[in-house]
């Protein structure tokens, strides 16, 4: 079913419903609610319901990865493996700016894929972000900008591997005989000027040369005020690391009286901290386990094997018993659920778009601007858009790729340019899309509110996208 322009209007109701009241889930429930309304009328119940099933079925592999990492993070927080992680990174971390600076080397480092990064860093560095008192906005800007960008920059991660592949299912890249697949990701990767941007931007501002502006600055001056480090949102889901940095609320004397109470009961029935004291082996192991066995096989295998380790690993060390293994399982894999749930209404939000016809209405209207020294600028924003809107990254790449490489070939375009673009388009999509697995996943390691760190965010975006659309404009008039 193709809609032309009225195919946009779910994913319009979710975004500016979003930017309005700030409840992302509520306004994709209803932007995809709308959709399956205006494609089956008075019988859009049961299509949407069937959407939904559809949608989990087609999901199963993202419900399992990020619940079984909330129950991996639940396991090293237990036996206190977060704890000497943080300790540890305090001996680097003295100041702001060495904290950012570790946070993107981390991000840098953990370049195999871009769930591991988004999850590992923001849960790693957080606790070292609190105790300097800094906006958990600005962990999330550079776990975010490490994320994706970077994996896209590296020969070795998963998205690297996807788009090499994908360009080389391409006849008119096949006509360029490169000799490997090294060789044509190390000519297509210079043209990915918005990751290059990006990570650059990023850079500068965890040195301090780039300072905090808009939101961010406003987020900064929160915590310079005596604020938390979260903001008033997050409070809730926060109430156990404002304990842990003596800001929890004054409690009422009855309420001192009563905790007194639950704590000394507690000590008399459970042995003195069982789980003992916060001990760097007791992460670093399981984590170390994640990412060879991610880079080996791919990241469910990973946490799997990781969530072994701990089993094993705690067992040994009498950090925690079997029973508390898997109650801490249950527990971790439910505190994602919130997470899970929101992306479920996003992919359904991007379904409903997908089968109004979306993307090929926008390629079609990009295709109408024929001069062959603007198409790669056209191809980054056009690509940009569907992969904002649809919230499909590596769909839309599958998509619009065997599309546009020909048109451009036809145009007479630049042809390693206009890869580029796609390139920039689909990772300019995934920073920008607020309702993207991705951001969700920023805003659940870093335990702040989604829209709160896409509002900080969005400067710093701005600039990304304004540099790549330069470099894009005068690339297309010196190669065309």
């Amino acid at each position: 079913m193709e809609l032309g322009a009225l195919s946009v209007l779910p994913v319009l109701i979710a975004i500016i419903g979003s930017l309005i009241t700030r409840r992302p889930f509520e306004c994709l429930l209803v932007g995809s609610l709308i959709g399956c309304i205006i494609m089956y009328g008075g019988g859009f119940l049961p299509e949407w319901t069937n959407m939904l099933q559809t949608t989990i079925a087609d999901n199963v592999w993202i419900i399992a990865v990020c619940g079984l990492f909330g129950s991996l993070i639940a396991l090293l927080t237990a036996a206190r493996g977060t704890e000497g992680f943080s300790a540890w990174a305090t001996k680097f971390c003295k100041t702001r700016r060495t904290t950012r600076v570790v946070t993107f080397i981390l991000g840098v480092v953990i370049f195999v894929d871009d769930y591991l990064n988004m999850l590992t860093v923001g849960n790693c560095m957080r606790p070292v972000n609190d105790k300097l008192k800094m906006p958990r906005e600005s962990l999330a800007f550079i776990t975010g900008a490490t994320g994706t960008p970077v994996c896209m920059l590296l020969p070795f991660s998963t998205w690297a591997a996807f788009y090499i592949a994908l360009f080389q299912q391409q006849a008119e890249v096949q006509a360029m005989n490169f000799s490997s697949s090294i060789d044509l990701f190390m000519h297509f990767i210079p043209y990915n000027f918005f990751s290059i941007t990006m990570v650059l931007i990023t850079f500068l501002f965890a040195l301090g040369i780039i300072p905090p502006i808009g939101p961010m600055k406003k987020a900064y001056k929160r915590v310079e005020n005596g604020g938390t480090p979260w903001c008033e949102k997050s409070a809730e889901i926060n109430q156990e690391d404002a304990e842990a940095l003596g800001i929890a609320a004054r409690p009422t004397m009855a309420e001192s009286v009563e905790r007194a109470e639950a704590e000394l009961e507690a000590a008399a029935q459970a042995p003195a901290d069982s789980h003992g004291e916060g001990k760097l082996i007791d992460f670093a192991i399981p984590m170390l386990a994640l990412i060879v066995v991610t880079f080996v096989q791919d990241i469910l295998v990973g946490v799997v094997v990781a969530l072994a380790v701990c089993l094993v690993q705690y067992l040994i060390r009498k950090k925690m018993t079997i029973a508390e293994w898997t109650e801490k399982l249950y527990e971790g894999f439910a505190d994602m659920i919130p997470t899970l749930i929101c992306l479920m209404a996003a992919f359904m939000v991007a379904g409903t778009s997908g089968a109004m016809g979306l993307t090929q209405w926008v390629i079609d209207v990009a295709a109408g601007f024929p001069l062959p020294a603007l198409f790669p600028a056209i191809v980054f924003v056009a690509v940009g858009f569907i992969t904002f809107a649809t919230g499909s990254f590596w769909g839309t790449s599958t998509i619009v790729t065997p599309i546009l490489l020909p048109l451009a070939a036809a145009m007479g375009a630049p042809m390693m340019l206009t890869m580029g673009a796609i390139l920039c388009g689909c990772t300019m999509g995934t920073q920008v899309c607020f309702f993207s697995d991705g951001n969700m996943l920023i805003a659940t390691s870093v335990k702040n509110d989604l829209m709160e760190n896409y509002f900080a965010t969005l400067p710093y975006l701005g600039m990304a996208i304004g540099l790549t659309l330069v470099c894009l404009i005068m690339g297309g008039f010196v190669m065309a």
